[in-house]
């Protein structure tokens, strides 16, 4: 393999690693002089033991292609993405404000629905959410918390600003990833821990542990968790069993729990019943209790419904969530912020056009061409359009879909996503990125990963980062540097074209 930095172009959009002169950011610095340090034998010797450890270790991601179910070994890019401390510390903020506003709205539409009496948000919006649960009207969960653990994508347009781009508040997921890219980019540049201030990400799955205790409801007892899965054809089913284990938990399916007559949940064990004080579940709310939703569902149990109203175990995240989980409702985060927090926002959505109003609906059919249009609910990147992209016929039938369902489209201008540093092949080239951070709400406190799932769209100009549809992964590395510490002036390619020269003869 022939490495080689001289080639790298970072013009496009905003990079990263290196400023558009193509000195490193600060906070990247002691990262690119050490990588643009090694020879191309060194970079691709390190890759291999990434892919090597990776499988190893069993880190695994399921694909479904053409109606089978593919493991494959996770995606992995070495080259970390960073993001320096101070920014990092303003992101943060802004992910609590914006997770504590979605929990009021939450716990207000299944209550008073007072957001929608004052007009802030449409009464018809929320009519026709699929995701609003009317079970779960006039309940109240625990401290108020319904969404306790939030993954929020965010991504950084070509001037360098950071979008909220989506909220995921059902069943989020790529926690377990992040975790393990850590473990694996630890293992191959071990160094660079020693020489740079590289913030941890390791104490999450205590984090997690100690949001779900807090809803147990018997808080004076050593309560009894359990992470519930639909099972291991699942594609997240690796997060499932490695959550469970790093908690020191049990992993349970529906047919391991029973709802007894007193409306405790109990879990089937060799020593007879256990009674479960808080269930992880990781399957929608469509498939979690026969008896209330989808009367085929063998992948949730009986009763848990009843279990979760009646105060008797706590569910994480709370049924119903997925209401705010919802591409539209999403554009009125802003303004949910200003109404129940009486804050502006610190993170700005990017901007939407909502296709149920006429005049946006309009708009948006005229300027396909430009835009990205988005179904309200679904996920993983599916049923989207990105306008630039696609030709008149896929046009033609994102103007049938939207005239056919307004509600259930909104649209976005296409971003230049930031790019960074990306082995592909031969080259290291810039592909455009993302990043999931993880939030966890348990009423008294917020915690947020420090840093998230960077998802890299490993094809060259794609926008599509889904792990789902072929993304990548990196390592994110919030770096605590001195603000007065200045760039490195020397380009990638003259630092490249020095070292060549420096060990010419030993490549």
């Amino acid at each position: 393999m022939a490495f080689d930095w001289r080639n790298y172009r970072c013009d496009a959009a905003y990079d990263e690693l290196f400023a558009a002169s193509g000195a490193p950011r600060p906070a990247a610095r002691s990262l690119v002089e050490y990588l643009q340090s090694l020879s191309p034998r060194d970079l691709a010797d390190r890759r291999l033991a990434a892919d090597l450890a990776i499988k190893v270790m069993g880190i695994t991601f399921t694909v479904y292609s053409e109606g089978k179910n593919v493991d494959r070994a996770w995606p992995f890019d070495i080259i970390p993405r960073v993001i320096p401390k101070k920014e990092w510390e303003t992101t943060e903020k802004g992910l609590k404000q914006r997770v504590d506003a979605l929990n009021h709205f939450i716990q207000d539409v299944y209550g008073k629905q007072q957001i929608v009496k004052d007009g802030i948000f449409p009464a018809e919006i929320l009519a026709e959410s699929v995701n609003f649960r009317k079970q779960c009207v006039g309940v109240k969960p625990k401290h108020g918390i319904w969404a306790h653990i939030c993954g929020s994508d965010l991504v950084r347009d070509g001037d360098g600003t950071l979008y909220v781009l989506e909220d995921n508040l059902r069943v989020p997921s790529g926690v377990s990833y992040m975790l393990e890219n850590r473990g694996v980019i630890k293992r191959i540049w071990p160094e660079l821990f020693q020489t740079t201030n590289i913030l941890p990400v390791d104490d999450y799955a205590a984090q997690l542990y100690d949001t779900l205790v807090a809803i147990s409801p018997r808080p004076g007892d050593a309560p009894n968790v359990v992470l519930l899965t639909p099972g291991i054809y699942n594609s997240a089913y690796f997060e499932h069993a490695y959550l469970a284990q790093q908690m020191g938990v049990e992993l349970v399916e529906g047919s391991d729990l029973t709802v007894g007559d007193d409306d405790c949940v109990y879990m089937r064990t060799i020593d007879g019943p256990k009674r479960v004080d808080v269930i992880y579940r990781r399957i929608d709310d469509l498939f979690l209790d026969p008896d209330v939703f989808n009367p085929d569902s063998i992948l949730g149990a009986k009763g848990l419904m009843r279990a979760w109203i009646a105060g008797k175990v706590g569910l994480a995240n709370a049924p119903g969530a997925g209401v705010a989980d919802d591409k539209v409702v999403y554009a009125y985060v802003p303004q949910m912020i200003k109404y129940y927090l009486g804050e502006d926002a610190i993170l700005p959505n990017v901007p939407s056009y909502l296709c149920f109003d006429k005049k946006q609906r309009d708009y948006v059919i005229a300027n396909l061409d430009k835009l990205v249009v988005k179904p309200a609910n679904e996920s993983g990147g599916y049923g989207m359009m990105i306008g630039p992209r696609v030709g008149k016929e896929e046009h033609a039938k994102f103007k049938a879909l939207i005239e056919g369902n307004p509600r259930n489209y909104m649209a976005q201008p296409t971003l230049s996503l930031s790019t960074a540093p990306t082995i592909c092949d031969d080259e290291i080239e810039p592909r455009h990125l993302d990043l999931r951070p993880f939030i966890l709400s348990r009423g008294e406190s917020t915690y947020v990963t420090t840093g998230g799932l960077t998802r890299v769209a490993l094809v060259k100009g794609s926008l599509i980062v889904n792990s789902s549809q072929g993304g990548g992964s990196k390592d994110t590395w919030i770096v605590d540097i001195d603000d007065d510490t200045p760039g490195v002036v020397t380009s990638p390619a003259a630092a490249a074209q020095t070292q060549s020269q420096s060990q010419e003869g030993t490549l």
